[in-house]
């Protein structure tokens, strides 16, 4: 696929040409936004995508003077309601809370995604990150991470690692640990994370990568054991599990994100307003630690930033789901 070029900021601003007179008005008048603006999740209620939205939208609502209206539109891992916003009008009323699903693994996943992410839409910040741990069952005789790996290759076929499903982050983790290091690892997809788990515990699969918070409660009961953070740091709820590149395997940053998306060629000043209310929210220190409760970590990434940084982000899982053949459920 081809990487669209950044759009500068005249560019930006060319673009409300495109607009419709009344859009275009309001914006000469610095009125915007002066209706609701709808937010699409493009997952089902109750994911960490929707819980994250409705954390943060209250506080940007305020600072916008206008509510923010949150519609789930779930189907095709991210791809139904991403795509709707990417043939919206690019007024601002119309936004995207993007994961690296919808917005950087289906890309490579998906050879006829209907939308191009860096060329239907405008990035307007990584907004969370959702660290995960890198865990195993008390049957696997290892404490740290290199210990895995020697036993990893002792075992005939190699050793399991479950996840989430295809093409999810814990899977496409346990495929980048696999080709860090050489490594025999047999992936086993579940439908359920939560099934995944207790498999773990029971001594089904060896081991698995999982959001920090969904593994935490079981490591500090002794069910399973935390070998790694896959983020590139140590982590707050953690902060005594060292990372995979501590332990020798680099480059190694890994974590689920969610990122604020609006279509192509939103105006400048509308994409600015956006990014302030954003950035507003996620400064606000009553909403860290109830993000926190959830397992993410408020980023907050200037729009100028985002857009190398997914272009990257898209670049290393087309790389990995290329060399590991993997194929959606």
């Amino acid at each position: 696929m081809a990487t669209a070029p950044t759009p500068s900021r005249r560019s930006l601003l060319l673009g409300a040409a495109a607009l419709p007179a009344l859009a275009r008005a309001a914006l000469a008048q610095g009125n915007w936004p002066d209706r609701p603006i709808r937010v699409i999740v493009p997952f089902g209620a109750g994911t960490s995508t929707d819980i994250m939205t409705r954390l943060v939208t209250p506080r940007m609502s305020q600072e916008l003077g206008q509510p923010i209206v949150i519609e789930n539109r779930p189907g095709a891992g991210g791809v139904v309601g991403s795509e709707a916003v990417a043939k919206s009008l690019p007024d601002g009323y119309n936004l995207c809370m993007g994961s690296i699903a919808s917005h950087s693994v289906n890309v490579s996943l998906m050879p006829r995604l209907p939308y191009d992410v860096l060329r239907d839409f405008t990035p307007v910040s990584l907004v969370t990150n959702a660290p995960n741990l890198l865990v195993v069952g008390n049957h696997v005789p290892a404490r740290t991470l290199q210990e895995f790996l020697a036993w990893a290759r002792t075992q005939r076929g190699g050793a399991s690692y479950a996840s989430a499903g295809n093409g999810t982050s814990s899977h496409l983790a346990g495929e980048l640990l696999k080709q860090r290091t050489g490594v025999p690892l047999e992936h086993v997809p579940y439908r359920s994370g939560a099934q995944a788990l207790t498999d773990i515990i029971s001594g089904q699969v060896a081991m698995t990568v999982y959001q920090v918070t969904a593994v935490l409660p079981f490591v500090r009961d002794g069910k399973m054991r935390a070998l790694a953070t896959t983020s590139a740091r140590r982590l707050e709820w953690t902060p005594d599990v060292p990372t995979v590149e501590e332990q020798g395997v680099a480059p190694f940053d890994v974590a689920a994100w969610h990122g604020l998306f609006a279509p192509a060629n939103l105006p400048a000043p509308v994409l600015d307003r956006i990014f302030h209310a954003l950035t507003t929210a996620l400064n606000d220190p009553k909403l860290r630690p109830k993000l926190n409760e959830q397992g993410l970590e408020p980023v907050g990434m200037a729009p100028a930033a985002f857009r190398p940084w997914l272009e990257a982000d898209i670049a290393k899982w087309r790389e990995v789901v290329r060399a590991g053949n993997i194929k959606p459920d």
